[in-house]
């Protein structure tokens, strides 16, 4: 029996007997790494896919296995995921002083292509509040094709559309403290669904371990929605001054993204994202779960950091 034989038979006997490995994509992100974690409680084992040494050596632990690999590479990836039995898609965020929008579909059509033959019998697919199809608005049409790609496997997924990101704030914090300013694109006492990336690792690894017919969209938020004004209130209980928040006019969005060091595409597909966010609004969906983690307790860890 040839290496490869020998492979294929013990990997097809570890199924039979039911046992389970799961793949997370973007093991070393703050969604990723919150995967891991929920998962390893329950004693499962996992592979960790990343895309460098350094980060595979800072999430080493036990009962995760460590890959790195390029998602942009279909056949390397392809070849971890036949590893699992299930896995946790995300599909990474480009550097933002490149063509974002080009970048990330480009790895979203390699991941999906990947999972053609990978004999994987469930998916968790991580996309975001308001996805929708089209082109050119960032996040909202690129995670809607990827939804739309993946779904097409054939393989059943369960898709988690987060809301907005607690750990997107953080930046904005040192600003704040030096200037007493909180800048937005969007209007200061727009009430928006928050969420912790913490709590979308565990709600995506809940439902990696759920049944296979749990599929479809859930949407996943914060205890409560806020707006910037809530924001700038609880920057101010945190910094000890007085934080304000100040709504950026809208013909100075794609200035706004320049200023955090986007490249002219990016800031362009930014602009975009937040105009359509703005005049469609939040939708209240009926299919929702709810995180644990409020506002005050995400700026409180991001302070105690080291």
């Amino acid at each position: 029996m040839t290496e490869p034989q020998a492979g294929m038979r013990s990997y097809a006997c570890e199924r039979l007997r039911g046992f389970t490995m799961y793949v997370v994509l973007g093991a070393s992100g703050n969604i990723g790494s919150a995967v891991i974690d929920a998962l390893r409680v329950s004693g499962e084992t996992i592979i960790a896919v990343v895309h460098s040494a350094q980060k595979a050596a800072a999430i080493k632990q036990d009962g995760v296995e460590t890959v790195i690999a390029d998602v942009a590479d279909t056949g390397q990836l392809r070849s971890i995921l036949q590893k699992g039995r299930r896995a946790f898609l995300l599909n990474p965020p480009a550097d933002i002083k490149g063509d974002t929008n080009a970048e990330e579909l480009k790895t979203a059509r390699s991941i999906a292509a990947a999972l053609e033959g990978s004999g994987l019998e469930k998916l968790v697919v991580a996309s975001t509040y308001g996805a929708l199809d089209g082109a050119g608005i960032g996040d909202l049409s690129v995670l809607y094709e990827f939804e739309r790609l993946v779904k097409a496997s054939g393989i059943p997924a369960a898709i988690n559309r987060g809301a907005y990101y607690f750990t997107n704030l953080d930046m904005l914090l040192q600003p704040a403290k030096e200037t007493g300013r909180l800048a937005t694109p969007f209007p200061e006492d727009m009430k928006m669904p928050m969420v912790s990336p913490r709590d979308l690792g565990e709600a995506a690894a809940a439902r990696l371990k759920s049944p296979i017919g749990d599929i479809g969209i859930d949407h996943i938020e914060g205890p409560e929605r806020h707006s910037f004004a809530d924001v700038a209130k609880a920057f101010s209980s945190r910094l000890g001054r007085p934080v304000t928040a100040e709504t950026i006019p809208r013909e100075k969005f794609e200035e706004y993204y320049l200023g955090l060091g986007f490249s002219w595409a990016a800031a362009r597909c930014y602009a975009k994202m937040t105009e359509v966010t703005i005049d469609t609004g939040f939708e209240m969906p009926a299919r929702r779960r709810w995180g644990r983690i409020t506002l005050d307790e995400h700026l409180e860890a991001v302070q105690t950091k080291p």
